[in-house]
């Protein structure tokens, strides 16, 4: 289905964030062999073999490659630990649909080191090497795809976006806008500050550092003001438009606020250690979203598992490579469980002491903070 109106849409989004475009090389494609010891037209295996012919080129015009292998270009836009995450579950889930990579499966992998305009630029490379499938990790990389594919009759599985619909890339029913679907990281607001107001029963002020570009946080940050009140707390929120933002503004907050929750956000995340060093110096803690934050230096979070998550992206991708389903006959999908997640040296370096319900109580506890 080709939605131009969307495409202007989710565009107008696009150029809002753009930065410096960074050129990307992308792998070759795979050159087409020849059988020199083909069997001569009119022969009885002349006439097998033409049928097989026939048979493999509807198989190449459904979308498939001939000898039943595929071609993906994952298009992943930051560095961290949970997108990381997202593609390594992505992979697992088609591997346990039978689709594994080095076997019928190639790989095109490319990381936009959080530059949107480099985003598009992988995208459009994608595109132009006919991949089967773009899978596109967090949001900004989702709306690239979704732009350089839309003509293209090439499907975008997507995971790692918070709001499918604020992006532009689901409508108000969950259901697809075009040839695209995947899965949603909607953090579980309520539970994270659930579990704050539990550790910190004094506290009245939440920091959180956002990129004003990112859509999937911007409509996150008008949930947590939403849900706030209700356990007695005011949101103090500053916007960031690049990764160089990130020192001054997590200086400001810090100085301002009880503590810091921390979204998905992906330029935050990529500076995570900037904001942990302003926080630690006030002797506040910051709380993450996931669980990849809390292992290098956030004290605590509610948050979902982001390999489960990719898990369950790479199965969605299967049937559609298999031609089970169309991307946009399916409704993406959301992972509601959210795990407490708790690192001990990370409360203690400042200061702060956990009980051991929370230590009992978590998925996974950490005695040391890794750094990555």
């Amino acid at each position: 289905m080709k939605n131009r109106e969307m495409k202007t849409k989710v565009t107008a989004v696009m150029m809002a964030a753009a930065m410096t475009v960074a050129m990307v090389t992308g792998c070759g494609s795979t050159a087409a062999t020849t059988d020199s010891t083909a069997p001569e037209a009119g022969s009885e295996a002349g006439t097998e073999a033409a049928a097989e012919t026939e048979t493999a080129a509807e198989t190449t015009a459904s979308g498939t490659v001939a000898d039943g292998s595929f071609t993906i270009g994952i298009s992943q836009f930051a560095e961290h630990g949970s997108l990381d995450n997202c593609k390594k579950g992505f992979l697992e889930g088609l591997a346990e649909a039978g689709i594994v990579e080095g076997q019928n499966l190639t790989v095109q992998f490319d990381n936009a080191q959080a530059d949107t305009g480099t985003a598009a630029t992988i995208a459009d490379n994608f595109v132009s090497q006919k991949v089967d499938m773009i899978c596109a990790i967090a949001t900004p990389s989702a709306m690239a795809a979704y732009n350089a594919a839309m003509d293209a009759d090439i499907p975008v599985i997507y995971t790692a976006i918070s709001d499918p619909i604020g992006a532009g890339l689901a409508k108000e029913d969950g259901s697809s806008v075009g040839n695209i679907t995947g899965t949603s990281d909607a953090l579980p607001v309520t539970n994270q500050l659930e579990m704050i107001r539990i550790m910190m029963p004094d506290a009245k002020k939440i920091g959180i550092l956002y990129t004003t570009s990112e859509a999937n946080s911007v409509s996150t940050i008008e949930e947590y003001k939403a849900a706030a009140p209700d356990y007695g707390f005011e949101i103090v929120d500053t916007g960031i438009n690049t990764i160089a933002d990130v020192p001054m503004a997590a200086a400001d907050l810090a100085g301002k606020v009880d503590c810091i929750s921390n979204l998905t956000d992906n330029t935050v995340v990529s500076a995570l250690q900037t904001v942990l060093e302003e926080a630690n110096g006030k002797n506040i803690p910051v709380f993450g979203s996931e669980v990849e934050q809390v292992k290098n230096g956030c004290t605590a979070s509610m948050g979902i598992d982001y390999v489960e998550l990719g898990r369950q992206t790479g199965a969605m991708a299967a049937k559609v490579l298999l031609g089970e389903a169309s991307a946009q006959d399916i409704p993406y999908e959301t992972i509601t469980e959210a795990s407490l997640y708790v690192n001990t040296a990370a409360a203690q370096k400042i200061g702060m002491e956990l009980g051991d319900s929370y230590i009992s109580g978590a998925k996974e506890t950490f005695d040391e903070i890794t750094v990555e």
